[in-house]
């Protein structure tokens, strides 16, 4: 639900279906009237001056734990050209690149109106997501100038009393487009306690999870008080509005879903894939010496440069499976049978990467492939080799690829061993989801590679669990969630709140509190709430240093020259 703020109610002439108008004062003094704690708060106050009523507004919504906009850090941001000119730059770029492309140049300043993240001038769409996206008001003004190339010569907040007559159609258009999510749910439904974003590309030939799968988690979450909705690249600028941000897209650090991870991590919000097992899983040179530094078995494994392809062979008997360290769904993964086909295909690899890795070929008819969830293990499945093939997906000509079969076993019917190294070498991951590809092979269990954003597709995976499955995945988002700092389950026990019994007393003949009057009760309350944290945490630093705790120790750097040669061995012993 939305929680649309304004200086008066009778400035609100818009549809509201599904949203709370309450006038500023009222949002302030009366916590009591916003009765879903979990309420988005759209801050539409004429004036957003620092300890204003529109200020306050923010404030408290904040200290509320209420996602709301704009924010008190996006107020005082645009309060002044010096303290957002580091968002100036790439702005003026993509202004620039915009204009570029239009067919009739503008010869004139102009400027630009910016309502939600939409813009009516349909010249600059792009550039109207990326501002909201880094100063999320609900109105902006943006004034562009031609001197010196192109650039935004300030970025102003509106307000309601700023729009034109012509405006006010589109307006109301944006505005119910940002809030529409609030109330598709039928009213006899009870509100969602949390909502989870699917980043998903419905383009993708492979992706980690198919429509039909994607559509099943939207109805398990529906069933667990989850809004899940599915999310694309188009909508980054979007993705604050969420608690959570569950990936079903193939990750890459350079690449928006890496963006996505990160940005849901800034946000406070629950994420998988989260940044830091994108980065350990999507390089295969980096998973390599992990799993090497932690002694978990993998095939013998060597780093390739182009000055290590002429001693390669004797290191590795033929076939080498030759890899570029980023590469998924078996694609970048050649084999070589001969010095012949070794070289071209190391050569033609190395024009995409400057490493890439070689390593002993181990065939088994299939891939174990255990799925791991903070630290468990929730599937079990064997991957067979498409026919004909050495690997799991066969890609040919024109885009077009072959699948081999699948069985899922419960997880305990698969060999104990292979769910322990799973676990192991997931552990060095982190506690996320991950899927553990391995081989069972005569000499023993080895790890092929983890992957951070698993398959589960569905009549496979969850083949056993079925709707299990998917539960469990959103369980793990909805502790997340709670066991976040800030949460409703732990704001009284560990933090400070400004909300929590703040009342404000009528001026005398009942008329509202002036905005110094708010300004000292909030400082009041937030000095002495927080002053006693402050004075724990300064003790525990004394008494640590006291007690002699290790410091922190210069390390010299190694001198490059002294650095060993490419290839490097990775052989488990």
């Amino acid at each position: 639900m939305h929680i649309i703020v304004v200086e008066r109610k009778t400035h609100f002439r818009y549809r509201n279906p599904g949203c709370q108008v309450l006038n500023n004062r009222e949002f302030i003094t009366r916590p009591e009237l916003v009765l879903d704690k979990r309420a988005k708060v759209i801050n539409l106050s004429n004036d957003y001056s620092y300890l204003g009523y529109g200020y306050y507004c923010s404030l408290l919504a904040e200290a509320r734990s209420q996602k709301v906009i704009p924010s008190v850090k996006t107020i005082l941001d645009l309060r002044q050209r010096s303290i957002y000119s580091h968002a100036l730059p790439e702005l003026d770029e993509l202004l620039r690149q915009q204009v570029k492309k239009l067919v009739m140049l503008p010869t004139a300043p102009f400027t630009m109106h910016v309502f939600f993240g939409r813009t009516d001038d349909l010249r600059f769409p792009d550039l109207a997501r990326r501002v909201f996206d880094e100063f999320r008001c609900p109105m902006l003004k943006l004034s562009v100038s031609p001197e010196d190339g192109w650039h935004i010569a300030s970025i102003r907040p509106m307000a309601l009393s700023d729009l034109k007559p012509e405006q006010e159609s589109f307006f109301e258009h944006t505005l119910e487009s940002y809030t529409r999510s609030s109330w598709r749910t039928p009213k006899a439904k009870p509100a969602a306690k949390y909502s989870l974003a699917i980043l998903h590309n419905p383009s993708e030939a492979l992706p980690p999870s198919d429509r039909r799968t994607l559509q099943k988690f939207v109805r398990i979450g529906e069933q667990m008080g989850v809004e899940v909705e599915l999310v694309e690249k188009k909508d980054y600028a979007e993705l604050a509005e969420y608690d959570a941000l569950f990936i079903r897209e193939t990750t890459a650090l350079d690449h928006h879903t890496y963006r996505f991870a990160k940005k849901a991590e800034n946000e406070g919000m629950a994420v998988i894939d989260d940044p830091t097992s994108i980065l350990r899983c999507t390089n295969k040179v980096y998973l390599a010496e992990l799993l090497k530094a932690n002694k978990i078995p993998t095939p013998k494994t060597v780093v390739l440069d182009n000055r290590g392809i002429e001693a390669i062979d004797q290191e590795i008997p033929y076939p080498i499976i030759l890899k570029i360290p980023d590469g998924s769904f078996s694609r970048g993964i050649v084999k070589a049978e001969n010095r012949e086909q070794l070289e071209e295909a190391a050569t033609r690899l190395l024009r995409e990467s400057d490493v890439i890795l070689a390593q002993e070929y181990l065939y088994t008819d299939f891939d174990w492939r255990i799925g791991i969830l903070r630290g468990q293990p929730i599937f079990a499945c064997q991957y067979f080799m498409s026919r004909g093939h050495w690997q799991v997906v066969k890609h040919g000509d024109g885009g077009r690829f072959t699948e081999g079969g699948f069985r899922t076993l419960p997880v305990e019917a698969a060999p104990p061993e292979v769910v322990d190294i799973a676990l192991k070498a997931a552990g060095l991951i982190g506690n996320g989801f991950y899927g553990v590809d391995l081989k069972q092979t005569p000499k023993g269990v080895v790890v092929i590679e983890v992957n951070d954003n698993p398959s589960i597709n569905q009549g496979e995976e969850d083949a056993v669990l079925k709707d299990e499955l998917y539960r469990r995945i959103i369980q793990e988002f909805i502790r997340r969630l709670e066991e976040r700092p800030g949460s409703s389950d732990q704001t009284s026990a560990s933090l400070p709140s400004v909300a929590a019994g703040f009342s404000l007393p009528m001026n005398g003949g009942g008329s509202p509190p002036s905005p110094a009057q708010i300004a000292a009760q909030v400082a009041a309350k937030v000095a002495s709430e927080i002053s006693a944290k402050i004075a724990a945490e300064v003790s525990s630093q004394v008494i640590a240093a006291v007690l002699g705790n290790a410091r922190p120790h210069a390390v010299p750097a190694e001198d490059p020259a002294d650095a060993p040669p490419l290839p490097l061995t990775f052989t488990q012993k």
